[in-house]
């Protein structure tokens, strides 16, 4: 199957789940640009290395990366990801109650951005590796979310035909792991952990269902950790 050649747009936080739909976008699209936001989160640098990493390996020229500023985020606080007053827990098992880990509103700003980029830029897609599996806490990745999102970029856009495509989104983190193992998608390029950015902390919720994925895939996690508990 020949791939399109209209330009899209990969929301790439330097993340497995946005490595993937990466992957998944550079197997449809001839050229791709990528979108990364700093928003104050406490491993901004290393999620920042790990974009460009993963720009690099997909061909992704200096001219179609974009990062833009979200600092305010952090100044609007209430997350243990941007607020210095709210530590990140540690994982605690799986619960129906919204993290702290959740950051307010966080890819409906994400989205607008890359929406407003995709206008300037005539891109038509814009990938985002939402998660379904973490919607029990992030109410802005469930699919009626998105459905609800596109329908507002369709009435707000110029042309209207602007689509947000969530290729990962029903996956389970493990089937996560052995698609990007398929895709060879380079796992080693990315960073998922909350609170450390030299070695990850094994701990932090997003390391253990990172962990979790991986154990569950039987496949070894090639980032080092300060402590790999098992999650299964």
């Amino acid at each position: 199957m020949s791939k399109s050649q209209d330009l899209a747009i990969c929301l790439v936080s330097g993340g497995m789940d946005s490595l993937v739909t990466a992957a998944i976008a550079n197997t449809k699209h001839e050229r791709l640009a990528f979108l990364h936001l700093n928003y104050g989160q406490k491993t901004e640098k290393r999620e920042l290395k790990s974009f460009h990493d993963i720009a690099e390996f997909y061909g992704v020229p200096e001219s179609h990366r974009k990062i833009i500023d979200v600092s305010f985020l952090k100044q609007i606080g209430g997350s243990s990801l941007t607020d210095d007053s709210i530590n990140v827990k540690n994982y605690e098992g799986d619960k129906e109650v919204i993290p702290d880990s959740y950051v307010p509103f966080r890819n409906t700003h994400i989205v607008s951005m890359a929406v407003s980029w995709a206008e300037v830029i005539g891109a038509k897609k814009i990938f985002i590796g939402a998660v379904y599996e973490d919607s029990s806490g992030y109410p802005d990745c469930r699919p009626s979310y998105y459905k609800a999102l596109n329908a507002l970029i369709k009435e707000g856009t110029k042309d209207g035909d602007i689509e947000v495509i969530t290729p990962v989104i029903l996956m389970k983190k493990e089937e996560i792991v052995k698609k990007a193992v398929e895709m060879k998608a380079p796992l080693e390029l990315t960073w998922s952990c909350y609170s450390s950015e030299d070695k990850s902390c094994g701990i932090c919720d997003s390391c253990a269902l990172r962990l979790r994925g991986f154990q569950k895939a039987g496949i070894e996690d090639p980032l080092p950790y300060h402590q790999r508990p098992k999650y299964i």
